[in-house]
């Protein structure tokens, strides 16, 4: 493609972007609760095309095909499942905790109320951590798209992306970042269901023959829909992402945009929907891929389908591209802001000081997307997604009345122990202790196990620390 042509049609893209988001703060009182929160404004289509776009990043271009790559049929179906599973809860648990807290903005604000100051604090600083951890990486991957797509320099798109985003998002909060996600929804439904029909429309008996087949050339891929021994790492996807992106501050922001109830639950089971056949979809991509032969970059399995496509398609591309970071993007910052000016700070901070710490993030975030290696992303991914997974329970059990300060906060230290508890129990300290910073297999995935015991042993150590130290009753 015509160098000039994708510059425009980056530009472009951003422009159009920026334009909506600008327009949606410029048409409203914006005070800071709604800035934050859009509180109530939105009705069940709104909230669960926002909770799809937002979820729905680069990463869907490269993660579920490299997952395809190397996995088989439970790995691609546990990946699908990951993507749909935390909107599900969000659905049942969100409307508990509005009617608990009907003023909120994050979930940390939730815990503040029932576990007090320390926990806040803990919640916040792990929703941080993750938060920042998935917009480095975010910048990876439209890097590395457009240099693919388009022999782009990585940095360019990177800094594009960041300047526009962060430019919307700081006028225009959580509204700017809600209005633009219904276009990116859209626009993403639309060229993905365009993009896979052309895809399989081609030869779709050839399709389905290369995904049920073995890697002939890669030995450390499986790559087939035909391999049904993989349950437990799928599993492993399902329990750590789940328990990672309830901790995805930018989720809970929606929740208390809903102008109901039942709006978010509609709209939160819509995202799921929409959500679960798309990433199932490309994780087969993947396996279709592996069913070919071996390739240089199986983060990039997908791209391999389409490198001999006419312009047009990768014009589409590189828009769905676009849409697809900037959707992600924008709302990770929002959600930095939210909590570190309540969590974090609790409210100390002015909401224009949180605005630029957050964008002061954005240069490292580029930094790190431009020297961390892929499987260095991968393993931080999965240290925030362990304690994610040890502090889960304690928080979701506090909806229980039963729990209390003591007892959650004891469950989740009680989480990582338990973690080296599994280490040592199975091999000796000194794996129990590394699995705290690698929750990993000897193939490198997630560790089912070693999250399992996380979940488990925080939530039987809360209940139980619950009634040995209840709280006192005023």
């Amino acid at each position: 493609m015509d160098p000039l042509v994708s510059y425009v049609l980056l530009l472009g893209t951003l422009g159009f972007f920026g334009y909506v988001g600008y327009t949606a703060a410029a048409e409203r009182e914006m005070d800071s609760d709604t800035y934050l929160s859009a509180r109530g404004s939105q009705s069940w289509l709104q909230i669960g095309l926002s909770l799809f776009a937002s979820g729905m990043g680069i990463w869907i271009l490269f993660g579920p095909s490299e997952v395809g790559y190397y996995g088989g049929f439970w790995d691609v179906v546990g990946y699908a499942l990951s993507s749909a599973t935390p909107f599900m809860l969000l659905a049942y648990v969100g409307p508990m905790i509005r009617e608990r807290l009907p003023y909120g903005v994050t979930l940390a604000d939730y815990v503040s109320m029932r576990l007090g100051r320390p926990m806040q604090v803990y919640v916040g600083l792990i929703s941080v951590l993750y938060m920042f951890t998935f917009l480095f990486a975010e910048f990876t991957a439209i890097g590395k798209a457009m240099d693919t797509l388009a022999g782009m320099d990585p940095l360019v798109p990177m800094v594009a992306v960041a300047a526009v985003t962060a430019a919307y998002t700081a006028y225009g909060g959580l509204p700017a970042s809600l209005q633009t996600d219904r276009w990116q929804a859209w626009m993403i439904l639309w060229l993905v269901i365009a993009l896979l029909l052309i895809l399989f429309g081609a030869d779709l008996g050839t399709l389905i023959e290369d995904a049920k087949a073995y890697n002939p050339e890669d030995e450390w891929s499986i790559g087939s829909m035909s391999y049904m021994d993989s349950f437990r790492s799928g599993l492993a996807l399902v329990v750590a992402i789940t328990a990672a992106e309830m901790f995805s501050q930018g989720n809970w922001q929606r929740a208390w945009a809903s102008e109901s109830d039942e709006a978010l639950r509609k709209g939160a089971f819509l995202a799921a929907g929409l959500a679960l056949p798309l990433v199932f979809v490309m994780g087969v991509l993947g396996t279709v891929v592996a069913g070919q032969g071996a390739v240089g970059d199986p983060s990039a399995a997908f791209f391999y389908l389409i490198e001999d496509a006419g312009s047009l398609l990768i014009a589409a591309f590189i828009v769905l591209a676009v849409a697809l970071v900037c959707s992600s993007t924008d709302t990770l910052q929002n959600a930095v802001v939210a909590s570190i000016s309540r969590d974090i700070a609790n409210s100390s901070m002015q909401l224009g000081q949180a605005r630029i710490v957050t964008i002061a993030m954005i240069p490292i975030a580029i930094y790190l997307a431009t020297t961390i290696d892929a499987l260095s992303v991968f393993e931080i991914f999965l240290f925030a997604d362990l304690l994610a997974a040890a502090t889960v329970a304690p928080v979701l059990l506090t909806l229980w009345d039963k729990v209390s300060s003591k007892g959650a906060l004891l469950g989740a230290v009680a989480g990582l122990l338990s973690v080296v508890a599994y280490g040592a129990g199975t091999a000796d300290l000194a794996t129990g202790i590394g699995y705290l910073t690698s929750p990993t297999n000897e193939w490198g995935l997630a560790n089912l196990e070693v999250f399992l015991s996380a979940v488990i042993g925080s939530a039987v150590v809360t209940v139980a620390g619950s009634y040995a130290m209840p709280d006192e009753v005023v």
